[in-house]
């Protein structure tokens, strides 16, 4: 019996927003009995399309594509700031392309590797500051592009069914100016640390002096044993996916061909997807749907929204993630751009404001264990301040 319970509270642990989310949907379901009108509260194209995402990243990141764009990387830079800003950037770019959380799953280890092997006056610093920088550009670069975290795809393909007109470049023209001006910020916060730690130690030409082979081994396979064919048919996956969040093609589509190749040609691919972030859209998708046919819970929804979509995204985000705030107050707006910014901008603040700063939150604790309360306090002072520039900047826009 101890050992179910022990399963239980793991699971409720690791997996807190999914068993939130069935609470609420179970919940909901007492109000409203299930019905044939259910299959109408999910959407099944966002779901079909991140699962493509998920098994696509998964398959690059198992042969190592990430770690050798970073290592090429990496070896051109020379002293630890240098390689600290590369980190972040590495995370800020490839999150536009590989999702938020995929980018913190590879290149936070990787940074705390290599940030071992600076001195170790100023390492404890490197490290905190480092990783929690990384956690926030990962969060803000990926706000650029529909496919860069799950509420994005979501949102974005909620725009186009209020709104032909939009295309994946008025998506990217919406949240380039919050994306540009995280950049600068970031350079600035990476320079001003450089310049607080130097004053502690000479931090003139500390070079990265880690192996770029070992972290190859720690990390993933070296390309020359990569079959290139096996790479090209998922990279023509990949595209043909986009094409799909674009509606160029039909979601099933890349959905059919994903799964046929996956399981022809690697079936264990298909067990690194995150089934438990599908479940919890699914979860949400039928608690919005019933709540929406409560006219009390409705009503009242409708008016704190009104009006104030983003500014209510960014609190709901800090309290319930940035995720299942999109989806739930989508349903109760028709403003889905105001959503986007305030889900995106929404990811700064709390640690769950974004579940992907958990990952980095994890590895911390799992590797710095002695960190882990200093690097919530970086974590925090770093969010809110990139916070609250955004929130100022959005309403110098209106």
């Amino acid at each position: 019996m101890k050992i179910y319970v022990k399963k239980i509270c793991k699971f409720v642990k690791t997996d807190t927003v999914l068993v939130v989310s069935i609470v609420l949907a179970v919940i909901s379901m007492l109000a409203v009995k299930p019905d044939k009108q259910y299959l109408t509260y999910i959407d099944f194209r966002t779901l079909a399309i991140l699962f493509c995402l998920m098994t696509i990243v998964a398959v690059f990141r198992q042969e190592g594509i990430f770690d050798f764009i970073a290592d090429k990387v990496l070896n051109k830079v020379k002293n630890t700031s240098s390689i600290v800003l590369t980190l972040v950037l590495l995370c800020f770019f490839m999150s536009m392309i590989i999702t938020n959380d995929v980018a913190l799953i590879t290149f936070v280890p990787l940074a705390i590797i290599i940030l071992n092997k600076t001195e170790e006056c100023v390492r404890e610093k490197w490290i905190l500051n480092c990783v929690a920088m990384q956690t926030v550009a990962a969060n803000l670069g990926s706000m650029l592009t529909p496919i860069g975290n799950p509420q994005n795809l979501f949102l974005y393909g909620k725009l186009n069914s209020e709104s032909s007109n939009t295309g994946v470049l008025g998506f990217v023209e919406l949240m380039l100016p919050y994306c540009v001006v995280s950049l600068i910020l970031l350079i600035v916060w990476v320079a001003a640390l450089k310049i607080i730690l130097e004053k502690r130690s000479d931090d003139r030409n500390v070079k990265n002096q880690s192996d770029t082979g070992n972290i190859r081994k720690v990390y993933g396979k070296t390309l020359k044993n990569v079959n290139k064919a096996y790479l090209i048919n998922y990279s023509a996956l990949f595209l043909i996916s986009i094409l799909a969040v674009a509606h160029k093609v039909h979601y099933i589509i890349p959905l059919i061909l994903v799964l046929l190749y996956s399981v022809i040609r690697n079936r264990k691919v298909l067990t690194k997807v995150d089934y438990s972030l599908l479940a919890t859209f699914v979860a949400l998708f039928i608690f919005i749907g019933n709540v929406g046919r409560i006219p009390f819970f409705s009503h009242a929804l409708m008016r704190i929204i009104g009006g104030r979509e983003t500014i209510t995204a960014i609190i709901a985000s800090q309290v319930i993630s940035n995720v299942p705030a999109a989806i739930l107050l989508a349903g109760f707006t028709d403003n889905i751009s105001a959503l986007i910014v305030g889900t995106n901008i929404g990811g700064l603040g709390t640690l769950i404001a974004s579940m992907a700063s958990l990952i980095s939150f994890k590895y911390i604790s799992r590797d710095k264990p002695d960190l882990k309360k200093k690097y919530f306090v970086a974590f925090t002072i770093s969010n809110i301040v990139f916070l609250i520039i955004l929130v100022v900047l959005y309403y110098l826009s209106l």
